[in-house]
């Protein structure tokens, strides 16, 4: 296990837990450490494990150490089901597709069964789209539920507090009694259609991971962890798990040294 620079505990909620280290290597080795147990501790309490993983380049150091030794070997590949917190409305195999970015650095090396693969189509159209992703989820939906109850899911923040595809912003009603909507978004001069699963899946989750690191982010990190209640312009505060637990993994830089 890595070393742990620092740790912090939130305040307000006795359910979150923040680590610091010294820079996006370790972190990111901490990181799959993590994936590696929760995903054998699932596997062995439920006999499989639920995964929402994240796009964008703060989790692409994860994916390619879990492409390799020793977590190549030691974790249950063939029990995990991987679906994606939000994707681009684009074809699989475009640049731009958070599948693609996954499969290529991580899925196709460790020989997951495409039947445990559950992209959000992106070549469909937002409605399309938001249905079957819709359909797809209510395959593995828990008990009372629409959706699952996900052992994990990774999210990342932009600096401007957004995290996923929910965005600063008035606040769909949609997301507010469905599981998947569809989002046009403009991010980084980047405009862009995307699907994502909304507070509803999130906020059931057994155990939420934020990965933060660089500088930019500092002080979304500090007002979404620490600042007051503002849903509307940091929506990663909309993460608000009512019995899981969310660790925030970050960088010295993010945290402020």
């Amino acid at each position: 296990m890595v070393q742990l620079t620092s740790a912090w505990k939130c305040v307000e909620m006795n359910n979150s837990e923040r680590h610091v280290f010294s820079d996006p290597e370790t972190l990111s080795a901490a990181a799959a450490n993590y994936f590696s147990e929760t995903a054998t501790d699932a596997v062995r309490a439920r006999g499989r494990f639920l995964v929402a993983l994240s796009g964008g380049g703060t989790p692409q150091m994860l994916y390619q150490l879990l492409s390799e030794e020793p977590f190549l070997s030691a974790v249950p590949w063939q029990q995990i089901h991987f679906f994606w917190g939000d994707e681009r409305l684009v074809p699989p195999q475009n640049e731009g597709s958070n599948y693609r970015q996954v499969f290529q650095t991580l899925l196709s090396k460790a020989m997951v069964p495409s039947a445990n693969i559950h992209r959000i189509q992106g070549e469909l159209s937002p409605a399309e789209a938001t249905l079957q992703y819709q359909t797809e989820l209510s395959r593995f939906a828990a008990s009372g539920l629409k959706w699952p109850k996900f052992d994990l899911i990774l999210l990342g923040l932009g600096s401007d507090g957004h995290t996923a595809s929910l965005f600063p912003g008035p606040i769909p009603a949609a997301h507010a009694r469905l599981p998947v909507a569809a989002v046009t978004a403009d991010y980084g001069g980047r405009p862009a259609q995307r699907i994502t699963l909304t507070p509803l899946v999130f906020n059931q989750a057994r155990r939420i991971l934020f990965l933060v690191a660089g500088e930019s982010k500092r002080q979304a990190l500090q007002m979404v962890t620490q600042g007051p209640e503002e849903l509307e312009q940091w929506p990663a505060q909309r993460i608000r798990p009512a019995a899981g637990m969310v660790s925030w993994y970050v960088d010295a830089a993010a945290a402020g040294g």
